[in-house]
């Protein structure tokens, strides 16, 4: 793995770090009926979507590396739907569901390049 894609390796792990961290603050203010259902399924999105990450990080294989990349797009999206669904029950604000939002379509434009890259080669 040359130097570049450590480097953006270690911008999406560090921005999807930040995501658990915001993610993790915003689910506290939860009600405690959603612990067990949305919560619960929001972070097994993330914790999943990183170990993910940290195999497609590790991985030098490309097809299993594509594979990694591709099972942390789809926890991504589950991520969005799971975001949208505490919008619409007002678990969230206008301003958590924009900030939420961002973090994640961030990330996503980074696995976006990843994925090309390894497409590429």
């Amino acid at each position: 793995m040359n130097t570049t894609n450590q480097a953006t390796n270690l911008k999406i792990y560090q921005k999807y770090l930040e995501l658990i961290y915001y993610s993790n603050d915003i689910v506290r203010k939860f009600p405690k009926c959603e612990n067990f259902s949305l919560v619960k399924e929001i972070k097994n999105s993330l914790y999943v979507g990183l170990r993910n990450l940290m195999y497609a990080i590790k991985c030098y294989n490309r097809q299993d590396k594509l594979r990694y990349l591709n099972e942390f797009d789809i926890n991504l999206n589950l991520l969005k739907v799971q975001i949208r669904l505490s919008y619409k029950y007002k678990y969230i604000t206008i301003q958590n569901y924009q900030s939420w939002s961002k973090l994640i379509t961030d990330i996503c434009n980074m696995l976006g390049g990843w994925i090309s890259s390894c497409l590429k080669k």
